[in-house]
């Protein structure tokens, strides 16, 4: 018996273990909340923060973060670094920016996961929160004006993509540049789907 909870204790420390060294090589994830205030995130600076936040809330530290959004300043492409990218749970969604604008990449509903891991749930799940933040053309560089730069939650739009790979807009399947939103704030972000997240990737 004694035997039997040893070997029950090591197996489980291991796994925690093998957890733990998993998830500090996490190099991207969607935001599994929205910092509060709908499109008005604080501008680049104050999304770049909110992803490192998170990350280290889920453990992963020593990582510079930058949210895949781009505004009149930066385009998100030129601002996530060179990749490759992996999620929490070991799976590389993109080998280089190339990669992740390309029909190559690996970004799912399964694979686009949250900093803990978790599948954020998407076209035919209640509720509906496949609308992830943008404001990027196909190819990742700045379409419209992304809700002030960031700065606003009332009147606008920002370009949102679907993490899910599915639903309606000009690009239904583009995980990046689906539609624009309906407006700025948390209710017009969730009448077509959304919920405010948005992509966050590892620079280095």
């Amino acid at each position: 018996m004694i035997t039997r909870i040893i070997l029950a204790t090591a197996l489980s420390l291991t796994g925690a273990t093998f957890a733990a060294a998993q998830d500090a090589d996490m190099s991207f994830f969607i935001t599994s909340v929205n910092p509060g205030n709908g499109a008005d995130l604080g501008g680049l600076e104050g999304a770049d923060a909110y992803c490192g936040t998170l990350a280290e809330a889920a453990g992963v530290s020593g990582k510079t973060w930058a949210a895949y959004l781009s505004s009149s300043a930066e385009n998100a492409r030129d601002r996530i670094g060179t990749g490759p990218w992996m999620n929490a749970n070991g799976v590389v969604v993109a080998q280089s920016v190339d990669d992740l604008h390309s029909d190559a990449n690996n970004l799912t509903k399964e694979t686009a996961v949250s900093e803990t891991g978790a599948v954020i749930s998407g076209r035919g799940d209640t509720p509906n929160r496949h609308d992830i933040l943008t404001g990027s053309d196909l190819m990742g560089n700045l379409v419209g004006n992304s809700c002030e730069d960031w700065s606003t939650s009332g009147e606008g739009s920002a370009m949102v993509g679907h993490h899910d790979r599915t639903g309606g807009g000009d690009n239904p399947t583009a995980w990046n540049s689906a539609h624009g939103s309906r407006g700025c704030g948390m209710e017009a972000l969730q009448g077509t789907g959304g919920d405010g997240l948005f992509y966050c990737f590892a620079t280095n």
